[in-house]
């Protein structure tokens, strides 16, 4: 009895956060990977407070920032490209370079007074340009370590919880920066991060080699009708939540609450973000990825349609934080929907679609939210919001499930754990 119990195979490690970061060298790539995406947290801020200052314009620098995120969103997919072509290696540290370079630049014309507009504006819009894709590598990478699907789930989720975090203490960052220095060395210290960070990352032994050639025509050098889905819904969500940030700011001087608690609110949306992406990689779903996909933007547009009708603040916020628990695990999805579609040699790219769409579709939620408010009720905004998640939602169903995609990930869809 001993020898048989002795000859069985020992049990798979738990498919807990813990396991996915005792996988080796995922830890030193995964710190290595946030420092280097830091910067993407810091930088915003820094380049809008020192364009500000140096110009003394807020038009200006409302230009500035919109080359510089235009260039960085929409650039994406061909960067991405770049690495899936040519390796994460001898990819992103020429990317990085020339973007801690150019961001120096800028910090240097922005340190005093007296900078012509135009100029600050292509020293961005370059920069933009060459901001290298480490979200979607990283993701990549995390395919790439682990065997079992139901820890890549976690560590997508994992990954989105502390990339969302990020993005609240970049600004923090530089908010106590500006109390000792001009914003224009916010910029300077964006510079440093992404060149350091991405030199670790690239350092790591859980990097892939250098890639062989690539043929010409190959598929993956354009967008994949396959990623449609992901797509699709990873602009209604980035659409849904930009627009629920104004709304939310509305809806709160319509009713005459204090100011202050405004941050309050919005900082429920992200705590519920960061919960729900939390439970999310904890959960072994036995639905497809398209179907848990579909219904975590249904969820989101239906609590975003009835948080108008909130009576008070603090049933305002409750819906709010019920909203958010919805974002990270539709994001979180999007992004493995597409890793599972794309073809080998195109998942890079294909996650940098997903990072696209969320982009560009939160610019255009502020801006069609900023048309809407005082033209139309503010409850009424809230459902039209709602709408927006739904309709992804529904499109994710009928456009064609990975499952059918070929070439792709063979080793066990997340969703069929």
């Amino acid at each position: 009895m001993s020898a048989l119990t002795s000859s069985r195979p020992s049990p798979a490690p738990r498919p807990s956060y813990a396991a996915v970061l005792r996988v080796p060298h995922a830890r030193r790539t995964f710190a290595a990977a946030l420092a280097a995406r830091l910067s993407y947290g810091t930088v915003g801020l820094a380049v809008m407070l020192a364009v500000t200052r140096a110009t003394g314009s807020y038009a200006v620098s409302g230009t500035v920032m919109a080359v510089f995120g235009a260039a960085t969103v929409f650039l994406m997919p061909l960067r991405a490209a770049l690495v899936d072509r040519h390796g994460a290696r001898r990819a992103l540290i020429p990317m990085a370079s020339l973007y801690g370079a150019l961001l120096c630049a800028l910090a240097a014309l922005t340190w005093r007074p007296g900078t012509p507009s135009v100029l600050l504006g292509t020293v961005a819009a370059l920069a933009g340009a060459c901001a290298p894709p480490l979200g979607p590598t990283m993701r990549t990478v995390w395919a790439g370590l682990l065997d079992d699907p139901r820890l890549v789930q976690r560590a997508y989720s994992l990954d989105g919880v502390a990339e969302e975090l990020l993005y609240v203490s970049g600004p923090a960052l530089v908010g106590v920066l500006v109390r000792f220095a001009p914003p224009a060395a916010g910029v300077a210290l964006s510079a440093l991060l992404i060149v350091a960070g991405t030199c670790a990352f690239v350092a790591s032994p859980a990097m892939p080699g250098p890639r062989a050639a690539v043929p010409k025509g190959t598929p993956g050098r354009r967008f994949d009708r396959r990623l449609r889905s992901p797509v699709a819904v990873a602009a209604g969500v980035g659409l849904a939540l930009s627009g629920t940030e104004l709304l939310v700011m509305a809806l709160a001087t319509e009713r005459s609450y204090d100011a202050a608690v405004v941050p309050w609110i919005l900082a429920a949306l992200s705590a519920g973000s960061a919960v729900g992406g939390l439970l999310n990689g904890a959960v072994d779903w036995h639905r497809p990825a398209r179907v848990r996909l579909a219904s975590f933007a249904a969820g989101l547009g239906l609590v975003l349609a009835v948080t108008g009708l909130a009576p008070g603040v603090w049933v305002l916020t409750a819906a709010v934080a019920s909203a958010g628990l919805f974002i990270a695990p539709a994001l979180t999805t999007a992004y493995l929907l597409a890793e599972e579609t794309a073809s080998p040699g195109s998942r890079t790219q294909a996650g940098a679609w997903v990072n696209t769409a969320v982009n560009a579709g939160s610019s255009g939620g502020s801006l069609l939210a900023g048309m809407l408010i005082g033209r139309v009720p503010v409850a009424v905004c809230f459902v039209l919001a709602g709408g927006v998640a739904l309709a992804a939602g529904a499109a994710c169903l009928v456009a064609p499930g990975a499952a059918e995609a070929p070439g792709a990930v063979k080793k066990g869809a997340a969703g069929d754990t």
